[in-house]
């Protein structure tokens, strides 16, 4: 009689098996990446800014050249953010450390990039050294609706001004699809703990652009990402943001960082002193990570440290490979990994 039931139970699955095949869905994938450039500047003096103290206006010779590889360099690692599951580049990516716009239009028209037709999205911001961030976007999957610049005003002990980044607010369809995305370079953390207060200042502000957001429509579909120099668990981001590290915690109009975990496991994007820190982040509101594919979703996150982004010898190495060092340029990319999120959507 038991024979008689395994025999049964084996012709109900191979029965069903034509059914579960015709009922395989296919899905549409999108990266989605932000990228620290390392102090991208160009080779012209701005009397307006402080970029004569940038790595490439101290080179005595050869800065045309420089310039012309750091520029390839940046594009090829652009280039192969998620392309070898989405046979695409990213259809966004915010960057920062960028001096201007001119840098980013040199970027997107290098060969490894012009073919894909990138946007930029970028205003200058009044920090000291005069880096922005920015958003770059593919014009045949991305529509920018508005775009607004955010200012942060923090102040030193003395109660002097001290001029940082701006963030970045972008609304905009991903192929008919409203989302919003919020660009960061939160400030140093020049002055150890005493910098804490600038970074809880920036979260607020992030927090604020969020909740704003969150008014119009409660299931606004957010991404946050930056350079925030600032871990997943510092407080900026756990107290302030309130961001949870598991899909199955985040409530109504709440924060997920999947990046909580890859910290966690001893992982980070910039290295300083043989210890890791993962200052670049993707987090996203709850609607990105509900069940519901009939619009686009959050699938998996991931940090982009191929071979060829590592330092392979000398005092660092393991270290991402950057490009300025004490005598100059080092031929490297960043000091910091890119990171990087898919989204996918069901194919009806």
């Amino acid at each position: 009689m038991k024979l008689l039931k395994c025999i049964m139970v084996l012709l109900l699955l191979s029965s069903l098996s034509p059914i579960k095949a015709q009922a395989k869905k296919t899905y549409k994938i999108h990266t989605v990446a932000f990228y620290n450039l390392e102090n991208l500047f160009d080779t012209i003096n701005d009397p307006t800014k402080f970029d004569e103290s940038s790595p490439i206006m101290e080179l005595k010779t050869n800065r045309s050249k420089v310039y012309k590889e750091k520029i390839h360099n940046m594009a090829k690692v652009i280039a192969d953010i998620g392309f070898t599951d989405t046979h695409n580049t990213p259809a966004l990516i915010g960057v920062s450390e960028v001096e201007n716009r001119e840098v980013l239009e040199t970027l997107i028209n290098d060969s490894l990039l012009y073919k894909k037709d990138y946007g930029i999205i970028q205003y200058p911001s009044p920090d000291i050294r005069g880096i922005d961030v920015a958003l770059l976007y593919q014009k045949n999957l991305f529509i920018p609706i508005s775009s607004s610049s955010h200012e942060l005003k923090i102040y030193d002990d003395n109660r002097k001004r001290v001029f940082t980044r701006d963030q970045l607010l972008v609304s905009g369809q991903l192929d008919g699809d409203l989302i919003h995305i919020i660009v960061n370079h939160w400030p140093s953390r020049r002055g150890g703990i005493n910098s804490n207060p600038k970074r809880i200042a920036a979260a607020k502000l992030t927090k604020h652009m969020v909740d704003s957001l969150q008014i119009i429509d409660p299931y606004a579909k957010v991404f946050i990402m930056g350079d925030l120099n600032d871990d997943p668990t510092s407080p900026s981001v756990k107290d302030v943001l309130k961001t949870k590290r598991k899909k199955t915690k985040v409530r109504f109009k709440g924060l997920y960082n999947p990046y909580e975990n890859f910290y966690r496991n001893g992982l980070g994007t910039t290295a300083y002193r043989d210890s890791w820190s993962l200052f670049d982040q993707i987090m996203m509101t709850e609607p990105w990570v509900d069940k519901d594919f009939s619009t686009y979703k959050f699938f998996k996150a991931g940090i982009f440290n191929a071979s060829y982004l590592t330092q392979k010898s000398g005092q660092y190495k393991g270290y991402p490979y950057r490009s300025w060092g004490y005598e100059g340029f080092t031929g490297g990319y960043s000091d910091h990994f890119p990171v990087y999120v898919y989204v996918i959507k069901e194919i009806k």
